[in-house]
């Protein structure tokens, strides 16, 4: 960055987004806030969620590109603050709150609301979230003329090198040179893998008179101090944990589908009458990003079995694995749960602050 011939006029400017890749637009807002402010934060969103050809880079590669994108001098006065998903956006904007001021008080006073500049544009309504700060100064920039992050993302897994070299004019430079080794780990290949057969998913449904919305159940189910867990066996997300559940099929009603997956997946040793008495919640999960095979709406089922002993389990059809996992091992392995299955378990058992 040039130097200012006046200080700038906010003590911190604080930077939003999910840089899956860091792009040349991210690095225009970057430019921006480093112009406005002589700290900036920037909050990497999804930071905890697995890798997935949606979420291909962890919340500290991303770091590294946003790093590298800016000469030494600047580095320094970045900060990052990781933040998970939410379904409610009160939580999600209290996080983001709380990880921008610790972010900064590492070393400085905390700066009053009226001095921070938050950074971003209205690309589409994906970013009304740029409205849930009021008290903080907007400086909404014009739109950069680029592919969106998922395009970029789509060519990457089709054919890395092409992509690279195709991209060239839309990357930072250390972005590309980041992306050229990340395309040579163990980890791309199958992720690529699962980026096609998604692809392919999508193409399916190219003859549908309109774009299709999938519902889905899924159950969140509570024994003792334990939850019924499965380890994914097929694409998307092989070898992920996640609630059982699946597809509404034509002539089910949401319970029966519940029911069902159950037993398909895991074989609960409980007979459905028994488990009908133990339903305690039901929800609507609708977020349009949840899930990596399109618009899925699934139907939350939270059964508590109480204090009794665990029943048996066999995993079948889509598991690979079932088993009863303590609760309170469940955050520390956020990050390997199939897109948003952490946080349904969140909502039903209250893991995270509020």
């Amino acid at each position: 960055m040039t130097a200012r011939n006046t200080p700038p006029p906010h003590g911190l400017a604080v930077l939003i987004g999910r840089f899956q890749p860091f792009h040349n637009g991210h690095l225009s807002l970057l430019k921006l806030a480093l112009e406005a402010a002589p700290r900036v934060v920037v909050v990497i969103g999804s930071a905890f969620q697995a890798l997935s050809p949606k979420h291909p880079f962890n919340w500290q590669q991303r770091a590294e590109m946003i790093r590298n994108a800016v000469p030494e001098a600047d580095r320094l006065r970045l900060s990052f603050a990781p933040v998970r998903d939410y379904f409610d956006e009160t939580r999600w904007v209290d996080a983001v709150r709380r990880e921008v001021a610790h972010a900064w008080a590492g070393d400085h006073a905390a700066p009053s609301s009226r001095s921070i500049a938050l950074v971003g544009h209205f690309r589409d309504a994906t970013r009304e979230y740029l409205r849930a700060f009021p008290d903080w100064t907007l400086l909404a920039a014009d739109g950069v003329p680029l592919r969106r992050a998922s395009a970029m993302r789509d060519a990457l897994f089709a054919a890395p090198a092409a992509a690279l070299t195709e991209l060239a004019g839309e990357l930072p430079a250390g972005t590309v040179e980041f992306l050229r080794g990340w395309s040579a780990l163990p980890q791309f290949e199958p992720l690529a893998q699962e980026a096609e057969l998604l692809r392919q998913y999508e193409a399916s449904w190219a003859a549908a008179p309109y774009p299709p919305v999938l519902v889905t159940v899924d159950c969140v189910v509570k024994c003792r101090d334990r939850v019924l867990l499965i380890r994914r066996g097929q694409t998307p997300g092989k070898g992920l944990l996640a609630v059982p559940g699946g597809f509404l099929e034509q002539r089910e009603t949401t319970l029966q589908a519940a029911l069902r997956e159950l037993e398909e997946e895991t074989h609960l040793a409980l007979p459905p009458d028994a488990l009908r008495a133990c339903l305690k919640a039901t929800d609507v999960f609708d977020q349009p990003d949840r899930s990596a095979r399109g618009r899925t709406i699934t139907h939350g089922h939270f059964f508590d079995l109480g204090e009794r002993d665990l029943p048996g389990l066999q995993a079948d059809d889509d598991a690979a694995a079932a088993e009863w996992t303590p609760v309170s091992d469940l955050c520390g392995r956020e990050d390997r749960f199939l897109d948003d299955h952490f946080q349904m378990l969140d909502h039903y058992l209250g893991l995270l602050q509020r």
